[in-house]
């Protein structure tokens, strides 16, 4: 069976037992990152992950290298992300499952990496590991053996992406509805303990991440996230962004699972603020 969406503990330990994790098949990412301490996740995942998994870094692996533009965690090209991919024992058709304990907010972000390059096959463990520890399930130590490689290509999926080239043009009659992921005191300009420079794109409307799952990290029904996004007409193009393109994936991937598409401004709030701070042309609005 292919999972596509949401992957339940057991389902997952089912798996496991079906599959071993080194044939292609199946392949589990560990996902955790904390962005005030960028080893803290690989840390973590050497005290204890799941069997078999292995680590996924989003500095490392999910981000490419940051410029003046593109934001803090500018997107891999298809090139970068074949070889983490095929280095992770990933294939065409392998099974792949992520997870982080986070609330979907890193897993989120290789679950929309795998999908734009190509790769459906893929699925995020419904409460993370918080969920997979709490099952008594078991867990192991230090770091994984080598995989053997996958042969994954990865090919870019055209119409997901919006630039600020795309945005700013537009922002006196937008043709789609901004949708900003971060805390509503960013948003609002209150706060702003990461970027430069505080506020949110005109036109947006808030939406923060955090509210498409509960407490325990597990994603809310489906019956509620279509609640939760119904003050956007369902004829309306949506654009989720937030600091750098990370969490905004966790929007994304709730309005997947309800059936709606979206697009991704990659760069987000951090190369909006670069664009301010540094413009190439005609300055932007704050």
């Amino acid at each position: 069976m292919n999972y596509q969406g949401v992957i339940e503990v057991a389902e997952l330990a089912e798996l496991q037992k079906q599959q071993s994790l080194g044939d292609g098949q199946l392949v589990v990412l560990d996902c955790r990152y904390d962005l005030a301490d960028t080893e803290a996740g690989q840390q973590a995942f050497e005290q204890a992950h799941i069997p078999g998994a292995q680590y996924a870094c989003l500095h490392r692996d999910l981000s490419a290298p940051t410029e003046r533009y593109g934001g803090r965690h500018p997107l891999p090209t298809a090139q970068q992300f074949s070889e983490f991919a095929r280095s992770r024992g990933i294939s065409e058709h392998t099974q792949v499952v992520l997870y982080d304990a986070q609330r979907f907010a890193f897993a989120a972000r290789a679950w929309w990496l795998l999908r734009h390059f190509g790769h459906t096959n893929v699925a995020i463990l419904n409460g993370g590991f918080g969920a997979w520890q709490a099952s008594r399930m078991a867990i192991e130590a230090g770091a994984p053996p080598a995989s053997a490689p996958g042969d994954f290509t990865a090919k870019t999926q055209t119409g997901e992406l919006l630039s600020y080239s795309d945005i700013y043009p537009n922002l006196e009659t937008p043709p789609w509805k901004l949708v900003d992921a971060r805390e509503n005191k960013r948003f609002l300009g209150n706060e702003e303990p990461i970027d430069p420079i505080a506020g949110h794109i005109p036109s947006a409307i808030n939406k923060p991440w955090q509210e498409v799952t509960d407490e325990d990290g597990k994603i809310l029904p489906l019956s509620a996230l279509q609640a939760h996004w119904q003050s956007i007409p369902a004829d309306d193009a949506i654009v989720c962004y937030c600091g750098s393109g990370v969490t905004a994936c966790v929007n994304l991937f709730s309005l997947h699972l309800i059936g709606r598409e979206a697009r991704l401004y990659a760069g987000s709030w951090s190369d909006w603020c670069a664009h301010i701070l540094h413009p190439r042309s005609a300055p932007v609005k704050a």
